[in-house]
């Protein structure tokens, strides 16, 4: 079953003269599968991952996330939509310093209610732990290293058990040795617990070894 279905996508920018940016993308991402985008600068990579977390609306075309459509929504359904059922990691964490790594992880389940706090320490607990990571867990993220911190970041994202995990370059920011750790935790998490995992990636190595690689140039998939 595709957790994600894209059809005939098009995507214009207006500014400052009109310009097709994604032209007639379409493809579908199964439950449990890790898919990686890549191609060159300027290739429409991360405007499609851009429209594909929902941030952005204007295009034409169609998006289903769980069999629902995403076209004709109003910002704050959006809004709730993307805090229960997508994850994100960036390639800057975004961790908020003032807090420890587990409050960091727990913040996105706080936001949507669901859990007690008491069920969402324990969760976080278990996600840093599956991270290896539990020993940071009280720690303030910034007297963590970046490597520490993306693991973090990549718990905070699976707090709410998100349908998707999408990433915009997350390994972009980290050496090889830690790019290697969280590819390997990506495949894990993906293999273990049917996570579906779509990240945008230059790193060729890393695309090379997920499950599928959307090759976008001039805002076509190419093989």
């Amino acid at each position: 079953m595709n957790v994600l279905e894209v059809n005939n996508i098009n995507k214009y920018f207006f500014e400052p003269t009109k310009l097709q940016v994604l032209k007639n993308v379409s493809f579908g991402i199964e439950k449990g599968s890790f898919t990686s985008i890549t191609g060159k600068s300027g290739s429409g990579k991360s405007t499609l991952l851009y429209l594909l977390s929902t941030m952005d609306t204007d295009f034409e075309g169609e998006i289903m996330i769980d069999g629902e459509d995403m076209k004709n929504k109003k910002n704050r359904w959006l809004a709730a939509f993307r805090n229960q059922h997508i994850g994100f990691v960036f390639q800057f964490h975004f961790l908020l310093p003032e807090f420890s790594a587990l409050k960091n992880v727990m913040l996105p389940g706080l936001k949507l209610g669901k859990y007690s706090n008491e069920e969402l320490e324990h969760k976080a607990m278990e996600l840093l732990k599956l991270l290896d990571i539990e020993e940071q867990a009280l720690k303030r993220t910034t007297l963590l290293s970046g490597g520490q911190q993306q693991r973090v970041a990549i718990a905070r994202a699976l707090i709410n058990d998100p349908i998707i995990v999408m990433g915009d370059e997350p390994t972009g920011n980290l050496d090889s040795k830690n790019t290697a750790i969280v590819f390997d935790l990506f495949k894990k998490i993906s293999e273990e617990h049917n996570q579906t995992f779509l990240v945008v990636t230059h790193d060729d190595d890393f695309a090379k070894k997920s499950d599928r690689i959307i090759n976008l140039k001039d805002g076509k998939i190419v093989d």
